[in-house]
């Protein structure tokens, strides 16, 4: 059988399409670490909240117990702040790494589509060689039969011939 003449681009395609999907895998494994970097953040926030709570109410109950004056609820009241001013830079920080997030979706979304389509041209040129390889089985057997027709007519021709010299 001829070689096929595509086979070059099959290759290519194929090449495209496994580089393709390595490239959607690695999205997807950047995507997913983005999404434990946002929830471990967020777990961050929420044992900073309940530190807080407890800080503060150890503070008051420390503040009471010794009498403090308003020097020390002001004092109570700054650290309080600061505990809240932490806080809300870790709120902004969660807020920046969901941009990320959404951002890293987009990309894999992306990636999926591009796999879709390095799917789709090797698809096509796998398609093409199939129909290339039926047709020339078709036509392989097209010359075999007319070989054969041939061989049997020629023998025919023979025996006519034979049987005329008799």
């Amino acid at each position: 059988m001829a070689p096929y003449r595509l086979q070059t681009l099959l290759e290519i395609r194929t090449r495209a399409e496994d580089a393709a999907k390595e490239a959607f895998s690695g999205a997807v494994r950047a995507c997913e670490q983005q999404k434990q970097k946002l929830s471990s953040m967020q777990m961050e926030l929420e044992k900073r909240k309940v530190e807080r709570k407890a800080k503060v109410q150890a503070f008051l109950s420390e503040m009471t117990s010794q009498g403090g004056g308003i020097s020390g609820f002001q004092q109570m009241n700054r650290f309080e702040q600061r505990l809240k001013d932490e806080e809300a830079q870790a709120a902004l920080q969660i807020e920046r790494q969901k941009t990320v997030v959404a951002e890293a979706e987009e990309l894999v979304e992306q990636r999926r589509f591009e796999m879709a389509e390095a799917a789709k041209e090797k698809k096509a040129i796998e398609k093409h060689k199939e129909n290339w390889q039926k047709q020339v089985r078709y036509e392989r057997q097209q010359k075999e039969e007319l070989n054969q027709e041939e061989i049997g007519n020629t023998l025919h021709l023979q025996r006519v011939r034979s049987g005329q010299k008799s």
